[in-house]
């Protein structure tokens, strides 16, 4: 979720001016009309991007318990569609970007996604009936029925045998008299479901939908915002702030209503919900009249209007998209000891482009840039491009919240709230955004302190510190679960301190990253760098689902069949992903004062 929150007034070397997003000439407009001392047009584009942020958060928090508990895929394919996904969410606005800098401008480009994502959200509501779940046994199938508490059994002619994983991996097969009818050994148990082509298919295409749209709207909307401030306006990063907060209030109401409303009427309606927020986003642009005119529009010198053939082949695209997720879905997982150009050659299509595109980003951007601008542009743009690199790890581990985090969070934590209420999974997600929303003014207002004392930390030690923050949270999860209960669950509250700590960390990174990326980049690229900041953390989600697949669990009918062995597994991840962050965000506390020199003065 990036935008700005560092309020400092930066400096930058003269001959870097071309570095900073070109200024609006309508800005001198809003001198005499502000909203909070911004430009009043932030106002307007707050509530846009909350109500966009409303629709995606209210549905991410419903998206890997819907395929587990409505398809009931195994975690395996669901976590692997779940960082396919969310990759795909953050690599379309490199594209996006680049089309609304060439052809579409800014305005017309968020429009026009708002509209894809708002169609999207309502075909997710049509699942069609709950898969029905099986097993297969030495080639012989077998019907699996679940009851209210949740206990799955096998139906074998007039018996109901009760499915107990073991620690070993074999299963065993329990009669109603409490003997064990049959042991099948590790690996030959096979839990699979009966589900619609159809329903499938349309889910696919709701994601696809979901992907293209959001490439338009994303980097774009945040474009518009930075369009508001000269250069030099030292209010830019504190307007970023404000935007900032946006994001999260959304995102903080719809982890709440969305999950909510599933449970009680069903998935449509937590959808349904999403597609109303998308649809209210939309409509704040498409209707903003004279408010909006002169940010965002197309750029001049245009011999013809694009904007048909372009909405055409964005749509041409959907197909593209199901057939990346049906081969994604479709992907056996890497084979042990191949190394790694064997796992390279073995990723899934979606994976070895996404790779090669970064890869390719990150070499050939700096290289034009070489060639294009002068020596202060171009160490500017290996700066932005060195934390665009570490951005990666960051959101691969803070992007477990929408898969492993929340499977974590349905199956071995107790989601009591002091005895009053029970949570459900999906709304353990609101933490984050609660803390953000409290949090984020407290820390701008710590930065402003340090600031005038001149002890502000730069921004790469800012993001050194939210490495080893998000690290830290995991670990402190992981000596939460010294305290399981019998029932192999902890308390919610070990799940919401790692929200906190993961709260703290996002503020050192992820409302530096875009207003950075607009303060280091050459003017005529900034959308492509806008893209390639979201490119990096659509790399982070595609690992964070390969990540989320090693922490995956055998399940039969979308339920664990040995809570035991789940919280083991969660645990023994979470620990090593942990200890890495903390280690990464060593090595680029060491390297923050060379990286700190070739940004110039940004701040």
């Amino acid at each position: 979720m990036p935008t700005t929150q560092n309020r400092k007034n930066f400096m930058v070397n003269p001959d870097a001016d071309a570095t900073t997003e070109p200024a609006s000439p309508h800005v001198s407009r809003s001198d005499g009309d502000t909203w909070f001392g911004h430009p009043r047009q932030l106002a307007r584009l707050f509530s846009t991007e909350a109500m966009e942020r409303f629709g995606y958060y209210g549905m991410r928090a419903l998206l890997t318990l819907y395929l587990t508990q409505h398809f009931l895929f195994s975690d395996q394919t669901t976590n692997g569609l779940y960082g396919g996904f969310t990759a795909l969410v953050y690599l379309t606005p490199l594209v996006g970007g680049l089309l609304a800098d060439r052809y579409l401008g800014s305005k017309k480009s968020v429009k026009f996604g708002a509209i894809l994502m708002s169609i999207a959200y309502f075909t997710l509501c049509f699942g069609g009936q709950t898969a029905k779940p099986y097993a297969v046994i030495d080639g012989s199938r077998y019907e699996v029925v679940i009851d209210e508490a949740k206990q799955q059994y096998l139906v074998d002619g007039a018996q109901k045998l009760a499915i107990k994983g073991q620690e070993d991996g074999s299963v065993a097969l329990v009669a109603p008299d409490g003997s064990v009818a049959r042991t099948v050994a590790k690996g030959g148990f096979k839990a699979d479901a009966d589900r619609d082509p159809f329903h499938t298919g349309l889910m696919l295409v709701a994601l696809s939908l979901l992907t293209v749209g959001n490439g338009f709207f994303k980097p774009n909307i945040s474009t518009i915002v930075g369009a508001l401030y000269e250069k030099g306006d030292r209010r830019r990063d504190a307007g970023f702030t404000i935007f900032y907060m946006g994001i999260n209030l959304g995102s903080l109401f719809s982890q709440i209503l969305c999950p909510f409303l599933a449970v009680a009427l069903g998935w449509w309606a937590g959808f349904g919900l999403a597609a109303i927020g998308m649809l209210i986003s939309w409509a704040l642009i498409q209707f903003a009249g004279e408010k909006l005119a002169g940010y965002g529009e197309p750029p001049e010198g245009q011999e013809k209007d694009r904007s048909l053939l372009i909405y055409i082949g964005a749509l041409a695209v959907v197909p593209i998209g199901w057939f990346l997720f049906l081969n994604l879905m479709a992907s056996p997982a890497p084979e042990a000891g191949v190394g790694i150009v064997g796992y390279l050659l073995g990723l899934p299509i979606m994976g070895k482009v996404l790779f090669a595109t970064f890869l390719a980003s990150v070499i050939l951007i700096p290289l034009w840039a070489l060639k294009a601008g002068n020596k202060v542009e171009f160490q500017m743009m290996i700066a932005a491009i060195v934390m665009i690199v570490f951005n990666v790890v960051f959101w691969t581990l803070f992007e477990q919240a929408g898969s492993s985090l929340t499977l974590f969070a349905d199956r071995n934590t107790d989601l009591s709230v002091f005895g009053l209420f029970t949570m459900s999974a999906g709304q353990t997600q609101f933490f984050n955004a609660f803390f953000i929303v409290v949090l984020a003014p407290l820390t701008s207002l710590l930065w402003n302190a340090l600031g005038r004392r001149g002890l502000e930390p730069s921004i790469p030690v800012k993001f050194a510190i939210a490495l080893a923050g998000v690290g830290l949270g995991f670990l402190a999860l992981v000596w939460g679960t010294q305290y399981a209960g019998a029932d192999f669950k902890v308390s919610v509250w070990w799940l919401a301190l790692l929200y906190l700590i993961h709260s703290m960390a996002e503020l050192c990174i992820s409302p530096v990253g875009l207003s950075m990326i607009t303060k280091l980049s050459i003017a005529r690229v900034v959308g492509l760098m806008m893209g390639l900041w979201f490119l990096s953390i659509s790399c982070a989600q595609y690992v964070a689902g390969i990540v989320a697949q090693v922490a995956s669990v055998e399940t039969v009918g979308g339920q664990v069949t040995n809570l035991k062995v789940s919280l083991e597994t969660y645990a023994g991840v979470f620990q090593t992903i942990g200890l890495a962050s903390v280690a990464i965000g060593a090595v680029l506390l060491v390297l923050s004062p060379v990286i700190k020199k070739w940004m110039h003065g940004v701040q």
